[in-house]
């Protein structure tokens, strides 16, 4: 889950406000160890009760989210979400954990998360993974997305040929791609086509669909079972 240029995470202007919330305290201390200097770490939780009220307080851009938690009603970062709705539309919630259950995986998103990774990835990573989030991209570890596509995807829909005619060939490669949750190195990689010709397809194709970003794309393919 590399960046879209491959030479270290696009810092944003601002740094983003984020919330670690884990039952560890050194993986906390890790993580906020290997952050990039342009995420502001304003406040830690161990317990689901604690982070709600962190959160409330801090009114972070994004929530770093174990999926298990101590506290609460035993409902983990699904229980933590869900104290925290009144925020949803300013704080993004990116769950980080050791579990790759597609259970695991779909309670969160179902909750409101808009990502999954797991512990296994590296400090420039999860770095991406919340400059992304906090841009409002949907962010996987690839493998996790297919558990998303499949349990928001089992609706019967009409493909529309309409719109599928739009895309040329390689513009409905790269968008399958995408819409899982690949980076566009990672597509660039696959499709052994360049980064720039990546970025050039994801534009064309929001362009042609009338989306606005890949979270909208994941979406409208999910929705047509095109993944």
């Amino acid at each position: 889950m590399n960046n879209a240029h491959g030479t270290g995470p696009i810092r944003p202007a601002t740094p983003v406000r984020v919330v670690i919330v884990d039952d560890h305290a050194i993986f906390r201390s890790g993580l906020k160890a290997d952050l990039d200097q342009s995420i502001q770490v304003v406040g830690e939780a161990a317990t689901v009760e604690q982070a709600i009220a962190v959160i409330a307080q801090a009114r972070p851009e994004v929530v770093l989210l174990d999926v298990h938690l101590p506290g609460g009603l035993g409902g983990g970062g699904r229980e933590v979400i869900a104290g925290s709705a009144a925020l949803l539309a300013t704080t993004k919630f990116l769950a980080l954990s050791v579990s790759d259950a597609a259970e695991d995986v779909v309670s969160v998103i179902r909750a409101g998360a808009r990502g999954y990774v797991t512990k296994t990835i590296s400090g420039a990573e999860i770095t991406d993974a919340v400059f992304r989030v906090a841009g409002g991209d949907a962010v996987f570890s690839p493998r996790l997305a297919g558990f998303v596509l499949d349990a928001f995807g089992t609706a019967p829909a009409d493909i529309a040929d309409d719109e599928l005619d739009r895309l040329s060939a390689r513009e409905l490669e790269v968008m399958r791609l995408i819409a899982r949750g690949y980076s566009y190195k990672e597509v660039a990689k696959e499709l052994f086509i360049s980064i720039k010709t990546v970025e050039t397809h994801v534009s064309a194709v929001l362009r042609k669909l009338q989306l606005s970003s890949r979270h909208e794309l994941t979406k409208w393919a999910a929705e047509r079972r095109l993944l």
